[in-house]
């Protein structure tokens, strides 16, 4: 028994996060995991930083025998990038259906709404402590034993002290 691991060989946790959630996706979306994330080779980096693919919409099947018709992809955009995907239609539906494999989709129905995460506000670096706040800050901690904790500490007063106002 020895070399083996009790664990087996390490998986990308990606690949463990397909493997759950594709089965979600193709139930709920009709989506795969594998066009989600490979949307930006699909439209290019112009058009994936506004769009996502939100789902697919399989025409009804009225029965076992009706012939095979393919699916309109829902795309969600913002902004310039809708116009930008209605005019590159005719190639990005070529493109996902040579990722897919065969002919899935016909149309792309396009949906305007937000689809980037808002920008979170950058914090402002601290501004420099003068040599009386560094003291008072030192002071504080003088009595800690531990040179890695106390220099820890000092380094999280700088940035304390740094961030309020004078």
């Amino acid at each position: 028994m020895a070399g083996k691991r009790p664990f087996g060989n390490p998986v990308p946790v990606s690949d463990l996060v397909s493997q759950v959630l594709d089965p979600v996706m193709r139930k709920r979306a009709g989506l795969s995991i594998g066009l989600i994330q490979s949307w930006e080779e699909i439209v290019g980096p112009r058009i994936a930083a506004k769009s996502r693919p939100e789902k697919l919409q399989w025409p009804r099947r009225v029965s076992e025998d009706e012939a095979f018709r393919p699916a309109v992809l829902v795309v969600a955009c913002e902004g310039l990038a809708a116009l930008h995907l209605q005019h590159e239609t005719g190639e990005v539906i070529g493109r996902v259906n040579s990722f897919l494999g065969f002919e899935a989709i016909d149309r792309i129905r396009i949906v305007q709404k937000p689809v980037a995460a808002p920008e979170r506000a950058l914090r402002r670096k601290p501004r420099p402590v003068s040599p009386s706040e560094r003291s008072a800050i030192e002071g504080k901690v003088r009595l800690i034993e531990d040179e890695g904790l106390r220099a820890s500490l000092e380094r999280l007063g700088e940035a304390v002290v740094g961030t309020r106002r004078r």
